[in-house]
């Protein structure tokens, strides 16, 4: 299957090849021109899961990593993707942009859009992510992109603090995209 892109008003999703994937992995740009500060660690490490993923049979179509590219000057400004395919009616999600275009509404508008995608797929019910307590930034995009929180991850054992916990489900949808193959 081809990879999949989703459209949006300011921006295109575009799910990455293998061999974008393997390029961004190894620290390259994956074809893309990036806007400064990108790409971020965290798409690489999307990028590297995603190839994990296809070297292990998980990965499907539309479950992996995307750009997130600016349409007014095709320039990539970050990363959008899932932590794998669906599990029981959910899926993770998760992103970054360059610090160079944060706080223009582009997390939210990329947020919403891929949101939208995955609970229009009939396999999904429910879209969740994560933040650090402390990144309040996250959670206002995650708020104003229609998630709301709905408790906290247990802390690790020896590790991290605990993590807010927010979704979106199928019927708090809102807004649309449009999807080409």
């Amino acid at each position: 299957m081809l990879p999949v892109t989703v459209k949006a008003d300011r921006i295109a999703l575009h799910e990455l090849t293998r061999a974008a994937a393997a390029e961004l992995q190894e620290g390259g740009s994956g074809g893309w021109d990036w806007a400064p500060g990108g790409p971020h660690e965290g798409s690489r490490f999307a990028a590297a899961k995603m190839l994990a993923g296809m070297a292990t049979g998980r990965h499907r179509t539309g479950w992996g990593a995307y750009v997130v590219v600016r349409t007014e000057d095709g320039r990539a400004i970050g990363g959008i993707g899932f932590h794998g395919p669906p599990e029981d009616g959910r899926a993770e999600i998760g992103y970054d942009l360059a610090e160079s275009v944060r706080g223009h509404g582009y997390a939210t508008e990329s947020l919403a859009a891929l949101t939208a995608w995955a609970l229009a797929q009939p396999d999904v019910e429910t879209v969740y992510a994560t933040t650090d307590e402390d990144n309040t930034a996250s959670q206002r995009v995650l708020e104003r992109a229609g998630f709301r929180r709905i408790g906290d991850t247990p802390r690790p054992i020896g590790g991290r603090e605990a993590q807010h916990l927010f979704e979106h489900t199928r019927d708090d949808r809102r807004g649309s995209a449009t999807t080409q193959r």
